[in-house]
C-alpha cells in the first residue's frame, strides 16, 4: 500500500466545535494508521473568539497561507455577542471566494436508527445531493443603499451570474449524478419569475445535458414546489443542482428531514484542487452545552469523511461510513460525546 501525506488546516471554531473537531481527528489517527496514510494539522484561529480577542478575521496573508494546505477542516465560527454577516463575510466568504471554492456539496441522508419529522419515510427514501453553487448570485455582495435613514431609501441586492459560475457547476453536478445509481438530476429555479437569471440556468443545464450526458434524466422544479417535494416525497430527487441562495434554503430543509444539525456536514469544493477545498460540519456552535460533554460529533466525523473521500482516500472514508451505519442505531441522542466518540472508534 503507497504511502500518502496530506497537510491540513484546522480551524476549531467555536462553542462546541473545537469538541466535535477533536473527536474528528481522533477518527483520522485510527483510520490514518490502518491505511497507510500520515498528516500535519496546522491550528488557525479565525473564528468568534479569536475576533473579539483581536478584531482581526481573515486577512489576505492567512488566505495565502491556506492555499499551502491540501485540505481545509472547519469547525462551526459564531459567537452571540457577534453581528449576523460579520464573520460569515468576513471568513467563510472570503475563503470561498478567493479559493474559488465553486461547488457546495451537501449530502441529505438519513442514517439508520436517526428520526426524521416526516411520517413512515425511512433512511430508503431520504438519500440525495445537493450542488449548490458556491460564489455567485445572491453572495456575491453586489448591490447598495442609497439615502440611508429616509422615506427614499433604496436597498439593493443584486442576483448575478455569469456562463463560467453556472457552467462548470452544472457539468460538475451531472458528474455526480452519473456516478449515482439512479442516473437523475434536477434542477431547482424559478424561471417564471426569475427569468434572465434562470434562462441562462435552464439553457446550460439542457444544453451540458443533451450533449455530454445524455444518459442522465433531467428535471426541472420551481423552487417552491421543490421544497413541497423535498418535506413531502424526498425520494423524488437524486441529485439536486441550483443556485447560491436557494441551494442555501434547500438544504436547511434537508437538514431537518435528515435528523437534524448534528448531522449534516458539506464540502466546499475547488473539484480541480488548484486550491485546497473546506470541509466543515453543519452544527451550529451551540453556546448552552460547550464544554458539557453533550454535543453530538457526528456532524464532524462526517465532514472528516467527506474530506478523506475527496482526498483520494476512499477506502479510508468508507470504513468511517460504516462505522456510523452501526453506530447511528444506538440512540445516539442518549449518548454522551466520549461515548459516540467511543462507539465510532470500536466499529471503524
Amino acid at each position: 500500500m503507497p504511502h500518502k501525506s496530506y497537510r491540513i488546516a484546522v480551524i476549531p471554531g467555536d462553542g462546541i466545535s473545537p469538541e466535535a473537531t477533536n473527536i474528528a481527528f481522533e477518527i483520522l489517527q485510527h483510520i490514518a494508521k490502518k491505511h497507510n496514510v500520515t498528516y500535519i494539522e496546522r491550528i488557525f484561529p479565525f473564528g468568534g473568539s479569536h475576533y473579539l480577542t483581536t478584531g482581526e478575521l481573515l486577512s489576505q496573508e492567512s488566505i495565502e497561507e491556506l492555499k499551502q494546505y491540501d485540505a481545509i477542516y472547519m469547525g462551526t465560527i459564531g459567537l452571540p455577542k457577534i453581528k449576523p454577516g460579520i464573520l460569515e463575510k468576513g471568513i467563510l466568504l472570503n475563503i470561498r471566494l478567493n479559493l474559488d471554492l465553486y461547488i457546495n456539496y451537501r449530502p441529505v441522508k438519513l442514517y439508520p436508527g436517526v428520526d426524521t419529522p416526516i411520517k413512515n419515510k425511512t433512511s430508503s427514501d431520504i438519500d440525495f445531493v445537493v450542488i449548490r453553487e458556491n460564489t455567485g448570485g445572491l453572495y456575491t455582495g453586489i448591490g447598495g443603499i442609497t439615502m440611508k435613514g429616509t422615506p427614499d431609501e433604496v436597498a439593493i441586492n443584486a442576483k448575478v451570474y455569469n456562463y463560467k459560475q453556472v457552467s462548470r457547476c452544472v457539468r460538475y453536478a451531472f458528474k455526480i449524478a452519473q456516478s449515482r445509481p439512479r442516473k437523475l438530476i434536477a434542477l431547482i429555479g424559478k424561471t417564471n419569475i426569475l427569468t434572465y437569471v434562470f434562462d441562462l440556468w435552464e439553457r446550460v443545464f439542457n444544453d451540458i445535458g443533451e450533449k455530454e450526458f445524455p444518459e442522465i434524466k433531467r428535471e426541472y422544479y420551481h423552487v417552491d414546489t421543490a421544497c413541497m417535494h423535498i418535506i413531502k416525497s424526498p425520494e423524488k430527487f437524486d441529485v439536486i443542482v441550483t443556485s447560491n441562495m436557494f441551494g442555501d434554503i434547500i438544504t436547511d430543509i434537508g437538514t431537518v428531514i435528515q435528523g437534524g444539525i448534528g448531522m449534516a456536514a458539506r464540502g466546499n469544493l475547488n473539484p480541480e484542487k488548484t486550491t485546497p477545498s473546506m470541509f466543515e460540519p453543519v452544527h451550529g456552535y451551540l453556546p448552552d452545552i460547550t464544554s458539557q460533554n453533550k454535543a453530538n460529533p457526528v456532524a464532524a466525523v462526517m465532514s472528516m469523511k467527506m474530506m478523506l473521500d475527496f482526498l483520494g482516500e476512499r477506502n479510508a472514508a468508507n470504513d468511517i461510513e460504516n462505522a456510523l451505519q452501526k453506530v447511528t442505531p444506538m440512540n445516539i441522542d442518549r449518548l454522551t460525546t466520549k461515548e459516540i466518540a467511543k462507539a465510532l472508534v470500536d466499529n471503524l
